[in-house]
C-alpha cells in the first residue's frame, strides 16, 4: 500500500501531506468514506467538533485498528475547538469531550476553528443567536490559546494550530506565545492562494493546510470555470491527470497540505493518485493565474465582531 509522503512539522512530528476532509460528511456517508480512505491508505483525517461527526471518524478508525495491523500512532488526526469553547475556563473540558467522542487518547493537531469567539449556551447550541444575531463575546483568542497549550503538557494533544486566521493574529499569536503553532488552516485553492500568509507561515517553519483545495465545497455547486481553462487542461492531458488531481499537485508543490472533502470511492482513490509527478515552476506560475482572491467562505454572521478575519 502506498502512504502519502510526510512534512516534519516545528514540533518534530510528522504529518502527511494529503488529508481526508471530512466537512459534511455525514452518518453512514461519513463512516464509508473513513473507512475507504484508510483502506486506501489515506493517514490524516481532519474533522472539527462543528462537523458533528467526530463519533463516526472515532468509530471507523477503532474498528479499523482492530481489523488490521494499523497502530494509532500511524493516523494523523486533526480536530478543532469550536468557538462556544473560547472562554479559558471551557478549552479543556471541550478537548476532553472530543477525545471521548473520537474514542482515542491523544489529538495530533488541535486547532483554534476561528478567532473569533461565540457565547456558550450548551453544547448543542453552536451558533446562539438572538433576533437573528450571532451571540459573540469578546474573549481575546490570545488567552484560548494559552489554555490549548496547557493540554499539550497533559498529554491530550501532540501539536497546536489555527485556523481561519489572517497575517495580523498570526503575528499577534507568534509574538504572545509559549508553543508555537505548527500549522495554519485556511481557505486555499486556485482562485484564492492567499500568499502573504502562505509567506508569513514559511518564515516562522509553520505548515499551511488548505482547507476546500477544489474550490468547490459542495457538489451541488457548478464547477469554477478554471476547471475548462485551457493552461489546467493541457496540464491535465500532458500528465495524464484530471484537472482536480492537477490542482492537489499545484497546492501541494507551492507548499501546503490539501485536504479535499471525498465521500465516494471513486474520488478518494483519484485525489491519492497525485504523487508521481510534479508541476514545472513555469506551470506554477501559470496556474496562479488563477488566483482571483475569491473566498468562498466569509462567516458573515461574525462581520462585526473585532476578531473576524476577513476583510470587513
Amino acid at each position: 500500500m502506498k502512504l502519502a509522503p510526510t512534512v516534519k512539522l516545528n514540533n518534530g512530528y510528522e504529518m502527511p501531506i494529503l488529508g481526508l476532509g471530512t466537512y459534511n460528511l455525514k452518518k453512514s456517508r461519513c463512516e464509508a468514506a473513513v473507512r475507504h480512505a484508510l483502506e486506501l491508505g489515506y493517514r490524516h483525517i481532519d474533522t472539527a467538533y462543528l462537523y458533528r461527526n467526530e463519533n463516526l471518524i472515532g468509530k471507523v478508525l477503532h474498528q479499523f485498528i482492530g481489523e488490521t495491523k494499523l497502530k494509532r500512532e500511524q493516523v494523523f488526526l486533526v480536530t478543532k475547538l469550536w468557538d462556544i469553547y473560547h472562554e479559558p475556563k471551557w478549552v479543556k473540558y471541550a478537548c476532553e469531550l472530543q477525545l471521548k467522542q473520537l474514542g482515542v487518547d491523544y489529538i495530533d493537531l488541535y486547532l483554534i476553528h476561528s478567532p473569533v469567539g461565540v457565547h456558550y449556551i450548551s453544547d448543542d447550541d453552536l451558533m446562539p443567536h438572538v433576533n437573528d444575531e450571532l451571540q459573540t463575546n469578546d474573549v481575546d483568542y490570545l488567552e484560548t490559546y494559552k489554555s490549548m497549550e496547557q493540554l499539550v503538557d497533559l498529554g491530550l494533544v501532540r501539536s497546536l494550530g489555527l485556523s481561519n486566521f489572517n497575517v495580523n493574529q498570526l503575528k499577534r499569536l507568534l509574538e504572545n506565545c509559549q508553543i508555537k503553532p505548527v500549522a495554519l488552516q485556511i481557505e486555499c485553492h486556485p482562485e484564492l492562494v492567499q500568499s502573504p500568509l502562505i509567506d508569513l507561515c514559511k518564515m516562522h517553519n509553520i505548515t499551511v493546510v488548505a482547507y476546500s483545495p477544489l474550490g468547490r465545497p459542495k457538489t451541488c455547486k457548478p464547477l469554477p470555470e478554471y476547471y475548462n481553462d485551457p493552461k489546467l487542461l493541457a496540464l491535465a492531458e500532458k500528465y495524464g491527470k484530471t484537472p482536480a488531481q492537477i490542482i492537489l499537485r499545484y497546492l501541494i508543490d507551492i507548499g501546503t497540505v490539501p485536504i479535499p472533502k471525498a465521500a465516494q470511492q471513486v474520488h478518494l482513490i483519484e485525489n491519492f493518485d497525485i504523487f508521481d509527478f510534479h508541476l514545472t515552476p513555469e506551470e506554477l506560475l501559470q496556474l496562479g493565474t488563477f488566483n482571483q482572491g475569491r473566498r468562498i467562505w466569509k462567516f458573515e454572521k461574525a462581520k462585526n465582531h473585532q476578531y473576524y478575519p476577513y476583510e470587513k
